[in-house]
């Protein structure tokens, strides 16, 4: 029970954290940015992307270490459901990684350079699309925890 109970605690926590640093490049991707401002964002990015794993790992350490075990999970619709959805969320991740590495390439050759307004923009939407895609994972979570379309 403590162990469910700690994974659950870690799962949690860095969901939270993942939020907060989505959240972070969100409010930094718009015009008026400065070189520190990108180069803050890079910083963001990496940190969100360990964060990631770290949500995928401890999800992964609760569906085979946790109380329900994984057989409740691997049957359940839901868990799939989960599953998908948090792999299209690192899948719309990838457009704004790959331009904020451009940009700080860049940025290396060019010690003033500031993305274009409509990179921003682009990438922008890119991170408010997996925020919106988000909210599907707590409706997932709830519907697979309570068996919901189970036989």
């Amino acid at each position: 029970m403590l162990t469910d109970a700690l994974l659950a605690f870690l799962h949690y926590t860095f969901i939270f954290l993942l939020i907060a640093l989505m959240t972070a490049e969100a409010v930094v991707l718009r015009p008026g940015m400065t070189p520190p401002v990108l180069k803050r964002l890079s910083i963001y990015d990496l940190l969100y992307f360990l964060t990631a794993m770290a949500v995928l790992a401890s999800g992964l350490l609760r569906l085979f270490y946790g109380a329900k075990g994984a057989q409740f999970y691997l049957h359940n619709p839901w868990f799939h459901a989960k599953i998908t959805v948090f792999v299209v969320i690192a899948l719309c991740s990838l457009p704004p990684t790959f331009a904020i590495r451009r940009w700080r390439r860049q940025a290396r050759s060019l010690p003033d350079f500031v993305p274009m307004p409509a990179e921003l923009k682009s990438a922008r939407r890119w991170v408010m699309i997996q925020a919106h895609l988000l909210i599907l994972l707590p409706l997932c979570a709830v519907m697979m925890a309570r068996g919901v379309g189970m036989k």
